[in-house]
């Protein structure tokens, strides 16, 4: 039988996982043999086509300070008029966890595989790395902030016509588990389909 057998532990992990804002996030951070083993679980999605419609860039030591100088610049750019302390909050933006994390929606426009079905698949190599990151050991967030959106930002990831950075995932630790918050109602978003219903509407 595949699976050999349930992993009722991970079960209750997933369950339980929280994201931990960017700014509650701190060291340690993973190791290099333990983010190898993040990012290959994340890219275990499904994929029709065997696209691969998705690429990562990883930010970790001085590259999360060099590319927080380059957030800084644009930022002044874009806000001549910022004060020092809204630039240094910009410089500062990879420095909030140990490692970053860029994913790449790299989809195919003109492929029989329906555009949405990429990008879908991109944003389950975003959740991956949530999971993965979790069952890791590790707190994170998903964060699509204004640099995500931003023109020039993307072109320093060689961005084309047909991608998108589908956001940045911040992982770390946490010094305590977030709080609860209000979740959707599984009864309101979970049904059984039944045929005598369907019919009679």
């Amino acid at each position: 039988m595949y699976p050999e057998r349930p992993l009722t532990e991970a079960l209750e992990r997933i369950s339980s996982r929280r994201s931990v804002k960017a700014l509650d996030l701190q060291e340690p951070g993973p190791s290099a043999d333990s983010l190898a083993a993040i990012l290959a679980t994340a890219l275990r999605v499904p994929d029709h086509g065997k696209l691969g419609p998705w690429r990562l860039v990883t930010f970790e030591t001085n590259d999360r300070d060099a590319f927080g100088k380059i957030l800084a610049d644009r930022w002044l750019a874009l806000h001549p008029d910022a004060n020092d302390a809204q630039v240094a909050y910009e410089q500062h933006r990879f420095l909030r966890a140990p490692v970053v994390i860029a994913v790449i929606s790299q989809r195919q426009a003109d492929h029989k595989i329906p555009e949405w079905e990429q990008i879908l698949s991109a944003g389950a190599v975003c959740q991956n790395l949530l999971v993965a990151a979790s069952l890791a050991g590790f707190a994170a967030q998903w964060l699509t902030e204004w640099y995500t959106y931003d023109a020039h930002i993307q072109s320093l990831f060689d961005i084309d016509d047909h991608e998108d950075i589908a956001g940045f995932i911040y992982i770390g630790s946490a010094a305590a588990k977030p709080e609860e918050r209000a979740r959707p109602d599984t009864k309101a978003r979970i049904s059984r389909w039944n045929e005598t219903t369907t019919h009679n509407k």
